[in-house]
């Protein structure tokens, strides 16, 4: 689709892509965030693929570190170990892959 669009739309797509290949995904996946016992947030997850890869979607110049800490955040908040970071606002699509 090339630069220029908004998250929402390469959101959608890349949620029909994943879909139309047959993998179990979830859209938009709310996660409770808990402290003391309690419930004091939700993280909102773009896409979850197979219960093992959690995909945050950005459409911004650049990479910035709170991108890469809020991709760690809800790894850890879900226990999955492998999310990626895509960034659709370059010429080629910039992939960050990150292990928790």
């Amino acid at each position: 689709m090339g630069p220029g669009s908004l998250e929402s739309i390469y959101h959608n797509a890349l949620f029909l892509e994943l879909k139309k290949q047959g993998l179990k995904t979830e859209s938009r996946k709310e996660v409770e965030i808990c402290y003391d016992g309690e419930i004091i947030g939700v993280h909102r997850l773009d896409v979850v693929v197979e219960n093992a890869v959690i995909i945050e979607l950005k459409a911004v110049t650049t990479f910035d570190s709170c991108h890469k800490a809020q991709l760690l955040s809800y790894l850890k908040a879900t226990r999955i170990k492998v999310g990626l970071l895509l960034n659709f606002a370059q010429t080629v699509l910039q992939v960050k892959r990150m292990v928790y």
